[in-house]
């Protein structure tokens, strides 16, 4: 007899919970609906989407999807699995707070238990947006998401790292003004070092995300977990690594006439 469907309420409590668990968990990033089968098989708690692995399967970069094609994306693979997804939803799809807070309620009308906004810039100009814009957007998603009928997690982006501005103590700054305006989990992606990590874990009490899957910046679970990581994504690397093997299956037939790719 096959379980009944979990609801997005009881979804979205699965994913808070998770958090408040004493040691990490890795939040798998799919792709399509196959790859979130594939991870929900592979027995991950939690999902999530990756813009930049969105945008590359649907033959775009980073940055180029619209809010509807990120929505339906979300819709996509929230309703693939019965595992909670948490959306990355970029910078809102604008630099107003109202547009942060629209999004955030577009995504949980998709099925998003929860979902990341960032504090980057997407209209020319400086990169990371104003520190005070940045704050007031995290506040307006954080309402957003308050006002939902089951408990969205939100998790607000310090971007600082990855568009090369190595500013730890603004990111720190950040990322708590971010946790006094409500988000509920915390992240800078491309943190340089595990002292840095240790560093940004200390300064808030909310879980601290981090992203793995980059060469040379990524550590071990049990690492990341002493330093007091409580929640580990992905990224793209799934898909990359994917991409990878298919080519390199693809070239071995092209080169060689050989199929050796099908018992490895």
């Amino acid at each position: 007899m096959s379980q009944p469907t979990p609801s997005l309420a009881d979804k979205a409590a699965t994913l808070r919970a998770l958090h408040e668990r004493p040691e990490p968990f890795v939040i798998a990033n799919a792709w399509d609906i196959a790859s979130a089968r594939m991870l929900e098989a592979a027995g991950f708690p939690a999902l999530a989407t990756s813009s930049a692995a969105a945008a590359e399967a649907a033959g775009k970069r980073d940055g180029q999807l619209t809010r509807d094609e990120t929505l339906a994306h979300v819709r996509l693979l929230a309703g693939a699995t019965p595992l909670p997804l948490s959306a990355d939803l970029g910078n809102g799809f604008g630099h107003r707070p109202e547009d942060c807070a629209l999004t955030i309620r577009l995504a949980a009308e998709a099925g998003a238990a929860g979902g990341s906004i960032e504090d980057s810039s997407s209209e020319g100009g400086a990169a990371i947006l104003d520190f005070d814009l940045a704050v007031e957007r995290v506040a307006a998603a954080a309402e957003a998401a308050r006002a939902l009928p089951f408990p969205f997690v939100l998790t607000a982006r310090s971007e600082n790292f990855l568009h090369g501005i190595h500013d730890l103590d603004d990111t720190i700054r950040r990322l708590q003004a971010f946790e006094r305006a409500g988000a509920d989990v915390l992240f800078a992606p491309l943190l340089p070092d595990l002292d840095a990590v240790r560093r940004v874990c200390a300064s808030v009490s909310r879980p601290v995300n981090f992203m793995a899957g980059v060469p040379g910046r990524s550590f071990t679970v049990r690492e990341l977990g002493q330093a007091g990581v409580r929640r580990v994504s992905l990224a793209m690397s799934l898909y990359r690594h994917a991409m990878k093997a298919a080519r390199l299956a693809a070239e071995e037939v092209r080169d060689q006439g050989t199929f050796g790719y099908l018992e490895r």
